[in-house]
């Protein structure tokens, strides 16, 4: 019994150590490169393209952050906000971004404003490829 119980540990131990390098594989062979479009920001305004390829990404906060999308499943943040969502009422400010690509080996086409609580939510859950902003 105790060495069966060894047994689990030790292949428990292994899949904590080899899902994670899986996911990161996985990542690194679908292939990540947005352009990345800001408007409205003022001082942050402009495009920038992430090339998530290297280790030696000119940004790699926000590459390790689509890293962990990717790990965790967070495509619903370029998809639109639906339209049945029920959202709060607020802006949160004149910024808009246009997100395309591929991340993950997938393509990415996705449009994105502050003018909503929906649409502020999905603007958090990519910074800092997009850039933080002041509500």
């Amino acid at each position: 019994m105790v060495a069966l119980l060894a047994l689990v540990g030790l292949v428990a131990g292994l899949l904590t150590y080899l899902v994670p390098l899986a996911f990161a594989a996985t990542s690194a062979a679908g292939g990540t490169r947005l352009q990345v479009v800001v408007a409205g920001s003022g001082t942050q305004d402009g495009t920038v393209t992430l090339d998530c390829a290297d280790d030696d990404a000119t940004d790699r906060a926000a590459c390790d952050r689509l890293d962990e999308m990717a790990r965790t499943g967070g495509a619903s943040a370029f998809e639109p906000v639906p339209a049945d969502a029920m959202c709060t009422m607020q802006f949160g400010g004149p910024e808009t971004a246009e997100i395309t690509g591929t991340w993950d080996g997938r393509p990415v086409d996705a449009s994105f404003t502050r003018s909503g609580g929906c649409e502020i939510e999905r603007w958090e859950a990519l910074e800092p490829v997009l850039p933080t902003v002041a509500s």
